[in-house]
C-alpha cells in the first residue's frame, strides 16, 4: 500500500527533472552566448528568471510571493539571506528577487557539467572544507559587492530537509559588515515539502503552491565585528519567526 502512495510522488519527480533538463538544453546554446561575456550576465539573469518561473509553472508548482520591503526600492548592493530546505530553493529565488544577484554556492555544483556553465561563470563557488578556498570566495563576494553587484548565500550551508533551521554560519554577516551593505531576509515557507532532500523514492515530490517572503532590510551601518554574532542571531530569529507564524497557514 506504502508503494501506491509513492507512484504519484516518483512520477511527478521524473516530470520536473524532465522539464529541467529540456528546457536546459533548450535555452542552453543561448546561455552559452550571454554567459561568454561579463557584460551580458544581465540578460542571462533575466533569462534565467524566466526560465525558473517556466520550470515552476510547468511542474505545477505556483509561487505566492509577498513583500514587506518595497519591491521598487530594495538596496542595491546588497546580501540577500534565506532559509535552505530543498533544491527548488535556488529556482524560487530567482522568482523572488527581481534585481541582478551573484549566487555563493557549493563547489559540488561544478561537478555537473550543464551547472558548471552558470555557477563557474557568472557565480560564486565555494569548497567549505577548505580555509583558503573559504576566502577566495569570500574576497570575490567582496568584489562583486563593490561592484554594485548583490550577493545571495544561504548561511546554513546545508540543506535542512526537514525544514527547520539549522544554526547559521559567519561568513555572510561578516560580508555584510565588511562592506556595510544592508541584509535581506527571505523566507520560504513550502519547498521542502515539494521537493525534499534525501532519497529519490521515499522523500517529498508534489506540485502545489510555494510561498515566500522578502522581509525588510537589516541595516549594518556602523557595525563593527564585534556585532558580528548578534547580527546574525537577530536575521536567524526574524526568519525563525517569519517561519512560525507561516505555519498552518
Amino acid at each position: 500500500m506504502k508503494f501506491v502512495w509513492m507512484i504519484p510522488r516518483i512520477l511527478w519527480k521524473l516530470w520536473f527533472v524532465l522539464n529541467f533538463l529540456i528546457t536546459l538544453l533548450l535555452l542552453y546554446p543561448v546561455f552559452l552566448v550571454l554567459l561568454s561575456r561579463e557584460s551580458r550576465f544581465g540578460a542571462a539573469f533575466h533569462l534565467i528568471r524566466f526560465w525558473a518561473k517556466w520550470l515552476c509553472y510547468g511542474a505545477g508548482l505556483f509561487p505566492v510571493v509577498k513583500y514587506e520591503i518595497d519591491i521598487n526600492n530594495i538596496p542595491e548592493p546588497c546580501i540577500f539571506i534565506s532559509n535552505h530546505s530543498s533544491y527548488i530553493d535556488i529556482i524560487l529565488s530567482y522568482v523572488v528577487v527581481p534585481n541582478f544577484f551573484i549566487f555563493v554556492g557549493k563547489q559540488e555544483l561544478d561537478k555537473a557539467p550543464l551547472f558548471r556553465l552558470f555557477f563557474k561563470r557568472m557565480h560564486i563557488l565555494v569548497n567549505r572544507k577548505s580555509n583558503v578556498d573559504s576566502h577566495r570566495a569570500y574576497l570575490r563576494s567582496g568584489e562583486k559587492i563593490d561592484k554594485g553587484q548583490s550577493v545571495f548565500i544561504f548561511p546554513e550551508a546545508t540543506i535542512s530537509s526537514s525544514g527547520t533551521l539549522i544554526p547559521f554560519k559567519n561568513g555572510a554577516f561578516k560580508l555584510a559588515i565588511d562592506k556595510q551593505v544592508p541584509v535581506v531576509p527571505i523566507v520560504f515557507f513550502d519547498n521542502w515539502k515539494h521537493l525534499q532532500s534525501g532519497g529519490f523514492l521515499t522523500s517529498n515530490g508534489r506540485p502545489g503552491i510555494l510561498r515566500a517572503r522578502m522581509l525588510n532590510a537589516v541595516g549594518t551601518k556602523g557595525l563593527t565585528n564585534a556585532d558580528l554574532i548578534p547580527l546574525r542571531e537577530k536575521v536567524k530569529s526574524i526568519i525563525q519567526e517569519t517561519l512560525e507564524k507561516g505555519i498552518g497557514k
